[in-house]
């Protein structure tokens, strides 16, 4: 048994098929129907879906607009690509440390960089499905263009209930549909914006730069007022970070079921506190308010290894042996060689990340589990902590 894994059904593969048998398996109706959905589902005027979730953070990056010689900061827990965005558009990427409860971005240091630094781009992490400080985050970037990295967090709300995604403190917000996420498309990913500017631009760099609609055109038309059928511009330098039809009808198919996966989550996440209270180990997002509104990507704990008298390694090898296996989420970026090296980040600089990264484990999380399962993981991870 995985960490995690996709949950698919007959229904999704009927959708597929149904793709595969029609006029279209690219650029065509079915992607349009997915994003008018998921825009629906969040409450955002455009969703302009990619070709995975990295590739809609480059998007958001670029449409933005800041110059290349412009800033941005993210969190230093999170996979590398929500700071790799940034410097594919050209940019200075910086990093900050992160809330050791929410375990998402530290709005305290977020403010002390934005009083120093002029910082262009924010993009807040939804650590595991939670979005935590989004009103704050809003308030103190003022000027600078907020991208939520939501890639954890379809399904989510915010503190007030509102749907993560809806725009309220973002302008843009970049969902994934990698195979483990809330739901799947295969790979794939979308940007949600209410922005119109920020929408056209980021259909238009997905697609090569490339301008069909007359109304954008920047030639001059013939004499008639009329281009040839063929024309086409390409306007900027942009990408092939398209999405299939193929993927966008498992897309809407997975989506019809988002609830029912969510609430299963649930579930699982609620019988795992109430199993695991008594152990010697933290549970990170365990209030019921917030497991009430996070996507649940993951199920967080946090070890001490030192008086467990076992190293994480040997641990979650042990777990692997009866078919249980864990996961580490994430090895802080200024971590990596590459950011240490260009960034010249040291170890220490961001201390609750790498307390937090020191002892944390990802348990099994996921809708296709069965009651078996779950309480396989209960027993074996009560079985490693007896004396």
């Amino acid at each position: 048994m995985n960490y995690s894994k996709q949950s698919i059904d007959e229904d999704d593969v009927t959708a597929v098929i149904e793709v595969l048998h029609s006029d279209y398996l690219t650029q065509g109706p079915t992607v349009k129907k997915f994003e008018d959905a998921i825009a629906e589902r969040v409450g955002a005027k455009h969703a302009v879906a990619v070709s995975n979730g990295t590739a809609g953070l480059h998007l958001a990056c670029l449409a933005a607009g800041v110059s290349p010689e412009g800033r941005g900061i993210t969190s230093t827990l999170s996979f590398v690509a929500s700071a790799n965005c940034l410097l594919y558009a050209g940019m200075e990427a910086h990093l900050t440390d992160i809330d050791p409860k929410t375990l998402g971005i530290a709005t305290t240091k977020l403010e002390q960089v934005l009083t120093k630094k002029n910082i262009d781009i924010v993009i807040p992490v939804h650590f595991a499905g939670l979005a935590s400080n989004s009103r704050e985050i809003k308030e103190m970037s003022q000027s600078s263009c907020i991208i939520e990295d939501a890639c954890h967090a379809l399904g989510g709300t915010y503190d007030d209930g509102s749907p993560v995604g809806c725009g309220k403190y973002s302008d843009m917000s970049v969902f994934s549909f990698h195979a483990i996420k809330p739901i799947t498309t295969g790979e794939g990913g979308l940007v949600v914006t209410n922005n119109d500017n920020y929408a056209h631009r980021l259909r238009l760099l997905r697609n090569h730069g490339i301008e069909r609609d007359p109304g954008y055109f920047e030639a001059n038309s013939d004499q008639r007022g009329n281009f040839p059928p063929w024309f086409y511009e390409q306007q900027s330098l942009g990408f092939n970070y398209r999405l299939s039809d193929i993927q966008a009808a498992l897309g809407l198919s997975q989506l019809n079921k988002l609830e029912k996966f969510c609430c299963r989550r649930r579930e699982i996440a609620l019988h795992y506190d109430e199993a695991f209270s008594s152990l010697p180990f933290r549970i990170f997002h365990s209030s019921p308010a917030q497991r009430n509104r996070s996507g649940l990507h993951l199920y967080l704990i946090h070890i001490d290894w030192e008086n467990l008298e076992i190293n994480r390694a040997d641990f979650m090898q042990n777990l692997s042996k009866n078919n249980i296996n864990t996961q580490v989420h994430y090895i802080p970026i200024h971590l990596q060689p590459y950011y240490a090296r260009s960034h010249k980040y040291e170890p220490g600089v961001f201390s609750a990340a790498e307390h937090y990264y020191n002892g944390c484990l990802s348990l099994p999380l996921f809708a296709a589990m069965t009651d078996e399962d779950v309480e396989r993981v209960v027993i074996n991870i009560k079985k490693a902590f007896e004396i």
